[in-house]
């Protein structure tokens, strides 16, 4: 994109657009650079836009195909893979204002606009007595469109699923400026290709969600809560491996001792500083079901070494640690800047990553501290960063890089949740193969052919505009 084309955009835009809903103000832009990744290799855009409608998308989509100038997508900003970093000169697409929720309690739906919060889609179900179950750590700041375009999971997912499990349609502009509705309130539809199911995931860069209709379930029970303590990595990860043989807990988390400590920091709640890991469990069967399959877990962990078990059925002490769990990250960040990993593998080689993430930061000389989505084999493995100290960070990034190819050895993935972004592209082409990359790249080019929508996510952008 030349200089010229930028202006000669700019121009149109602000010709086009409502002034309100521009930003061009140096200092004003800076704050809409980074996600929470906080790329290094953030751009300065062209403009900021933040429309309340589908139609002036739109009518922004047209004017960059137009020029050939990139438009990045954003919700709340919180994306942990540089998913949502700005461009230089390009286009920042701010979706925050389209946030009207609507609710039908008939049909057990929900139609949000992708800048609608995650818990203020959760507060408007709970007024019909409804659930929306996806639930990110972060689940009070991010926003719906970024679930929807990471694929976010988060603590319930164990039972309840991601959020793919959870979209029933959604309307999209395309790179091109047309809009269309893709799926609907319908629980069984096998009408054409899946591609709803293509969207969720693609992270901005096969179009821009402008509104999302999901499914909802009836509210969550009252959950019984089990925290557990262990001596070492090994005899928490055969603990999970041995409850979820046998049961699904709605629940499931772990932390290691770097993330406990982290948490005890900021909360200072009395947690075992000494134990090696922690298990976060619940249940949320009927009253006496739940209780009992606490117990078996209890039973469970006791056996497979841990050195402590506290049950409780008061909702209040629950989610006490069930908020020390989301504040893991935070906590973490407190210690510096931090490389957040986000690798899964199948159930029966957690034990392997878990214990190999710690030989990792023991080989390089830094701190991994290492949560994860237990029950279904994602971890989060924050690298802590000393920004004065320039070796220390090589390391970090090395460290970085081996985890993920720790994870692709065991038949595991580099991102379970939040998006490969810009952060992790270096490795997708080693997860995927060469034969699925191309298809990707195939897929993009079909679908954005001038390589406007979010450039260099996912995809490198010279190859998806070969």
């Amino acid at each position: 994109m030349t200089p010229a084309a930028a202006a000669q955009a700019l121009e149109e835009i602000t010709q086009t657009l409502p002034a309100e809903i521009l930003v061009t103000d140096p200092v004003s832009m800076e704050a809409y650079r980074f996600d929470r990744a906080q790329d290094p290799d953030a751009g300065m855009p062209l403009v900021v836009v933040r429309p309340h409608t589908t139609e002036q998308v739109q009518q922004l989509v047209r004017i960059a195909a137009a020029h050939r100038v990139p438009i990045v997508p954003r919700g709340a900003g919180t994306g942990l893979s540089g998913g949502s970093t700005a461009v230089e000169q390009g286009i920042l697409l701010s979706l925050d204002r389209m946030n009207a929720i609507e609710v039908d309690p008939v049909t057990r739906t929900v139609v949000a606009g992708p800048g609608a919060l995650n818990a203020e889609v959760k507060a408007a179900a709970a007024a019909h007595g409804l659930w929306y179950p996806p639930d990110p750590s972060s689940f009070e700041i991010c926003s719906i469109g970024g679930n929807v375009a990471t694929n976010a999971g988060g603590l319930c997912c164990v039972k309840y699923g991601v959020t793919t499990d959870y979209v029933l349609g959604m309307t999209v502009v395309l790179a091109d400026g047309r809009a269309v509705r893709l799926g609907g309130p319908r629980l069984k539809d096998v009408a054409g290709l899946s591609l709803t199911k293509l969207f969720v995931g693609s992270e901005g860069a096969l179009g821009i969600f402008t509104e999302v209709q999901l499914r909802l379930i009836p509210a969550q029970k009252l959950p019984t809560t089990l925290v557990a303590t262990f001596p070492t990595l090994a005899s928490a990860t055969e603990a999970v491996l041995t409850i979820t043989g046998q049961m699904r807990p709605s629940m499931l988390e772990f932390m290691d001792q770097a993330t406990i400590n982290a948490v005890e920091d900021a909360t200072k709640m009395g947690l075992d500083r000494q134990a090696a890991a922690m298990l976060i469990v619940q249940s949320d069967e009927p009253a006496g079901a739940a209780l009992d399959e606490i117990r078996r877990i209890e039973e469970i962990c006791t056996s497979t070494g841990a050195t402590e078990c506290f049950a409780t059925d008061d909702p209040d002490d629950g989610e006490a640690f069930v908020t020390a769990r989301r504040m893991a990250i935070p906590a973490i960040e407190r210690q510096g800047a931090v490389l957040l990993e986000d690798v899964g593998v199948p159930l029966p080689r957690l034990g392997d990553l878990v214990l190999g993430i710690a030989q990792i930061a023991e080989a390089h000389d830094v701190t991994i501290a290492t949560m994860a989505h237990a029950g279904d084999g994602n971890t989060h493995p924050l690298i802590v960063l000393r920004k004065s100290d320039p070796a220390q960070q090589e390391r970090a990034h090395r460290a970085y890089g081996e985890v993920m190819d720790l994870a692709i050895r065991l038949g595991g993935t580099i991102t379970g949740e939040h998006g490969v972004g810009r952060l992790k592209r270096p490795w997708l082409g080693d997860y995927l193969g060469p034969d699925v990359l191309e298809l990707n790249h195939r897929i993009k080019k079909a679908l954005d052919p001038g390589g406007i929508l979010n450039p260099g996510a996912i995809l490198v952008p010279e190859e998806s505009d070969s």
